[in-house]
């Protein structure tokens, strides 16, 4: 049985909604409950899950959230009790609102009220309803429960000043972006494409290659260099792996439009040698923060329901 940490209630609030829950912090991962509780007030753009069930998360400003050791882990999160909020290795802030189906391993921090569970509900098919169809933009505000809400990112410090300049960079492209949609991501959906990838005009398939590169560049490639730094991988094995890893991925997305992540990319490349651990550390800590956000982005502007007449043999027809 878990317990509560005194004093430590969190609200998840959705503006648009008109809708604030309260979670209660709990023992079980007291590391991760502490990133998460000295990083607030902050706000981000609220996704859901598109292939796992009735689960929402969002991209957390929580750089430590890549390698915080957990206490407790539940081995299947789909028998975790509604409410459940979980801090990932992804960088996100989940919540279990309903049945899962993915039977995934997940490291909670508390629960919501469960006098909050039917407004959580609401929440989660409105949240449905605009990623999936609408694509109306739901941002989520993460705030100790009775303090004034915020937004704030943070930003990392490298002494090598090359490193330093990028960082600098990075962040104020991550902070441009991190409640508005980037104009990269914005003109590809829009079907402006620079480079004309796309066979004979088309749009769609530039998209789902955006989204599928993406998503591994932040969470595994990214995320695992920040937890291999942290785990004292040595330096030259760091620096290899970091150029097996990223340069193809971020060059083909340049490709396709995103030639700010292309650029950034070069640069901190142009200067990997000459980093320590901690600026290392620094750099892709801060390079994770910015592609998992263009991650949020890309599942919050992808047009889903361009499948919709595709449904599961046996699947009950969505309502």
């Amino acid at each position: 049985m878990s317990e509560k940490l005194p004093g430590r209630q969190i609200e998840i609030s959705w503006p648009d909604l008109g809708i604030t829950v309260t979670a209660d912090l709990d023992d079980r991962n007291p590391a991760l409950a502490d990133a998460l509780w000295e990083s607030l007030p902050y706000q981000s753009l609220q996704g859901h899950a598109l292939i796992a069930g009735e689960h929402l998360y969002h991209v957390a400003p929580i750089p430590t959230l890549l390698h915080t050791p957990h206490a407790t882990r539940i081995p299947d999160r789909r028998e975790a009790p509604d409410g459940t909020v979980f801090c990932s290795g992804l960088q996100h802030l989940g919540i279990k609102y309903g049945t899962l189906t993915e039977p995934m391993p997940a490291t909670p921090v508390g629960r919501i009220r469960e006098a909050d569970m039917p407004a959580l509900l609401e929440a989660g098919a409105a949240i449905w309803d605009a990623v999936y169809s609408t694509k109306k933009q739901i941002l989520a505000e993460v705030r100790r429960a009775g303090e004034p809400g915020g937004h704030r990112i943070p930003m990392l410090h490298a002494t090598n000043t090359a490193a330093s300049h990028l960082i600098a960079d990075i962040y104020a492209e991550t902070e441009q972006i991190w409640l508005a949609p980037p104009a990269e991501l914005d003109d590809l959906h829009q079907g402006v494409i620079p480079s004309q990838a796309g066979n004979f005009g088309t749009v769609l398939p530039t998209l789902l290659f955006v989204n599928g590169e993406t998503r591994p560049l932040g969470y595994a490639a990214y995320g695992g260099l920040v937890r291999a730094a942290v785990q004292g991988m040595p330096m030259d094995s760091l620096v290899h792996m970091t150029r097996l890893l990223v340069g193809v991925p971020a060059e083909f997305l340049g490709y396709c439009g995103l030639e700010k992540l292309w650029a950034f990319t070069q640069r901190f490349l142009d200067v990997l040698d000459r980093l320590d651990r901690d600026d290392f550390y620094a750099v892709t800590g801060q390079m994770a923060l910015y592609i998992n956000c263009l991650g949020g982005w890309n599942l919050q502007l992808y047009p889903w329901e361009t499948g919709d007449h595709l449904r599961q043999q046996g699947a009950q027809e969505a309502a």
